[in-house]
């Protein structure tokens, strides 16, 4: 089966089911895992986003010129080049990925008439269960419900690992500037993972938020998980909230639990790899070890000081 996936995580669905073979055509975000570098590229953005701050990224974004799925292109001619049976995009987020609209628009002029798949989860339970619908889809149903039921054995195994503990207070960051909270499945993964999430409740589609509504909330821990910033990218960016008023008076700041994360590996995304990220969040907030040990690349303590 010809599969071209628009979003990265139906691109980490296809491989987590064994397809990978299949895949014809990806995003220029589908970064993982790493045999997809040689598959077809049929998106591009609109604006490079590692010329921009993080502010200056949100008013590209915000700007009249960029408007939903004009953020990104759509080669439509090489799309159909590529002669997809099935394809597999969102209706979830705008800024993430190709919209679903501009898609369906695309598709109609396609000869054959390719399948159609949104996928839109908002919490985790619905994450997982995409392993199921594409599963179904693709034609590996059988697949599909195995892998659904070993990444729930993997939750499972990590809300027993931390079970008991006193659980930290914690925000998570997912963009800079402007702040905003992140929501729809990331709050289960912190209570998974034996935490108390704050300002953002599970399959919430949150909005930007003051630094006052922090400063009130006095977490414990802070986790810094920027949407398609890497580890390191989110570094070179901490002064947008080192710099605020406040800032070393955060409990989270005093004790040294500013934590930065792989958000686009295990955060942001709405696959498989979500799981991961709920492993990784019972080592920065428990120091357990559920799954491969967590490197730095995954996590590691903001350093101390300004930027």
């Amino acid at each position: 089966m010809r599969i071209v996936s628009l979003l990265p995580a139906a691109t980490d669905i296809v491989a987590e089911l064994g397809l990978l073979a299949d895949l014809v055509g990806r995003t220029h975000e589908c970064d993982w895992p790493a045999a997809v570098s040689g598959v077809p590229v049929v998106t591009s953005a609109a604006f490079s986003s590692d010329e921009l701050s993080s502010r200056e990224i949100s008013e590209a974004v915000g700007g009249a010129a960029h408007r939903g799925s004009s953020l990104y292109g759509l080669d439509v001619e090489a799309l159909g080049a590529l002669a997809p049976e099935v394809v597999l995009t969102q209706d979830l987020c705008d800024v993430c990925a190709v919209s679903y609209a501009g898609v369906s628009r695309a598709v109609r002029v396609l000869d054959g008439g390719p399948r159609v798949l949104s996928l839109e989860p908002r919490t985790l339970d619905e994450v997982l269960d995409c392993l199921v619908r594409v599963g179904e889809l693709l034609g590996v149903p059988e697949v599909g419900r195995a892998r659904r039921a070993s990444a729930r054995a993997r939750l499972e195994a990590v809300r027993a690992a931390v079970a008991g503990r006193p659980r930290p207070r914690v925000v998570a960051i997912e963009w800079l500037d402007p702040l905003w909270p992140a929501g729809h499945w990331v709050p289960e993964q912190i209570t998974a993972a034996g935490g108390e999430p704050l300002i953002a409740a599970p399959g919430e589609h949150t909005r930007p938020m003051d630094w006052d509504t922090v400063r009130a909330a006095r977490p414990d821990v802070l986790l810094l998980l920027p949407c398609g910033f890497s580890p390191r990218r989110t570094l070179r960016e901490r002064g947008a909230l080192t710099a605020l008023p406040g800032w070393s008076e955060l409990p989270a700041v005093r004790s040294g639990e500013v934590w930065v994360l792989d958000g686009p590996a295990y955060f942001n995304r709405p696959g498989p790899r979500v799981v991961r990220g709920a492993e990784v969040l019972a080592r920065v907030l428990h120091g357990v070890r559920v799954g491969d040990p967590v490197t730095e690349a995954e996590a590691f303590r903001l350093p101390p000081g300004p930027a």
